[in-house]
């Protein structure tokens, strides 16, 4: 925290910048965590009896992150527990957060058979730890869960966010989020569209640059302006200019990112890392305003068919790449390992940009990633043999109460990971989920 706060006037948190574009329509940009929202030591959001507001703590935030086709294990895996692991390949891109995350190995995916073709069953098992109907899983996925407890009173319940603008396939490849019985919640891919739920406008105008979003704001932002003290006034300035960096990269982005191809398209030559890092900047821009508590990251699709044209690999798609009749040597030769090593070393590149992201916002007496807590998972474990035992699990966030900084080979299933996290870290009181049987002690201080 930049200061400690004793005599000051107090912001209310639950602020926001109103204001209307020339055709009425209704535009909200909410506020990052300001110094004067909290207590004098920055725990808590301070008091506000004026408004009725108790103090209050810091809220938790969850996120679930996936990646589809696998892992190649040998470039995964740690092969040393504890503290002192050695960062694998794949892992390399978190060395700088290494203490910030817990490296799971051994992990069961324990609802991964029944009918599917070996992709989505996994799927549903993972996302649910319910059986795939053939249509879709047959319960709620562990975000919309969680969301159920922490998420009623936020703007929105959950967000479901998506990079890989692909139609391949049928509903449990290209949804992770399930509201129920057969009921997905599919993930938004486009980044102008999201931009447009979190503040409340569908006028196209700033996309061509014309205009932006924070004209219809600025007058209620002076105001506030004039009331804050020099260092809120500061990161208020900060906030703006980084939405306004946001409308210039997505205007700037060509117009066919607006279309998603036809399944049966076979170039899908897309630039993903530049989708990726501004879907991962509006979900931290969600995640610092408190517009949500819950939300799920799908980088890739279950069963994902992309190309990798920024890493070299155009030959095959990712899938293929995967098994040992795709259209490289194979999976389970040298030279397809090593294109595994490399597409899953650009996942993590991607998951690393989040976590530093979150741990850039000032939160209180720390950052907005103290109060995050992420898991990051695949449906196998080893792509080419569809394996759905042994899985490699990340589990990142700031909380003190959840051990860092290591690699452990668990017993458990994913059931058991998800609880101990909803339950002992974010604190979201869920009790149950299907393929839970224990807490993994392991996971907490």
């Amino acid at each position: 925290m930049s200061q400690v706060i004793t005599n000051r006037v107090r912001t209310s948190r639950r602020t926001m910048l109103k204001g209307l574009t020339a055709a009425g329509a209704g535009i909200t940009v909410g506020l990052p965590p300001l110094v004067s929202m909290f207590n004098s030591v920055g725990t808590a959001y301070a008091a506000e009896p004026a408004s009725g507001l108790a103090a209050k703590p810091i809220e938790t935030r969850f996120v679930l992150w996936f990646n589809g086709n696998g892992i190649p294990e040998r470039y995964w895996i740690p092969t040393e527990e504890g503290v002192d692991y050695e960062m694998t390949p794949c892992l390399a891109p978190l060395a700088a957060s290494r203490k910030d995350v817990h490296v799971l190995s051994g992990v069961d995916n324990a609802k991964a058979n029944g009918k599917g073709n070996g992709h989505t069953n996994s799927m549903s098992g993972l996302m649910t730890g319910t059986d795939f109907t053939g249509r879709g899983p047959s319960g709620p996925s562990i975000d919309q869960i969680i969301a159920n407890k922490i998420g009623t009173e936020s703007r929105f319940r959950s967000l479901q966010i998506g990079v890989a603008q692909e139609s391949f396939g049928e509903s449990m490849q290209r949804n992770m989020s399930w509201a129920g019985f057969e009921r997905a919640l599919p993930p938004e891919m486009i980044p102008h569209r999201l931009f447009d739920r979190l503040f409340g406008t569908q006028d196209a105008g700033w996309v061509s640059r014309k205009k932006s979003v924070l004209d219809a704001v600025m007058a209620d932002a002076k105001s506030l302006q004039q009331r804050l003290p020099g260092d809120d006034k500061a990161r208020v300035d900060e906030h703006l200019s980084g939405i306004r960096d946001l409308e210039r990269a997505i205007a700037g982005l060509p117009p066919e990112y607006q279309h998603v191809a036809a399944p049966d398209f076979d170039g899908d030559m897309k630039d993903w890392p530049r989708i990726a890092k501004l879907q991962s900047d509006l979900l931290v821009q969600a995640f610092a305003t408190r517009q949500t508590r819950v939300a799920s990251y799908m980088l890739t699709k279950c069963q994902s068919i992309s190309r990798f044209p920024w890493l070299g690999y155009t030959a095959a798609r990712h899938h293929d790449y995967t098994h040992a009749e795709g259209k490289t040597s194979g999976a389970d030769g040298a030279d397809g390992q090593r294109v595994l090593r490399d597409i899953c070393r650009w996942h993590v590149e991607e998951f690393a940009y989040f976590v530093a992201k979150l741990e850039s916002v000032p939160e209180g007496d720390g950052t907005l990633f103290d109060h995050v807590t992420t898991i990051y998972t695949h449906e196998h474990a080893e792509a080419n043999s569809h394996k759905n035992s042994g899985l490699a699990i990340i589990v990142a966030g700031g909380s003190k109460k959840l051990a860092k900084g290591a690699h452990t080979k668990v017993q458990g299933t994913v059931g058991d990971v998800y609880v101990t996290v909803a339950d002992e870290v974010v604190g979201a009181g869920i009790g149950k989920f299907p393929t839970a049987g224990k807490r993994l002690g392991a996971l907490l201080v």
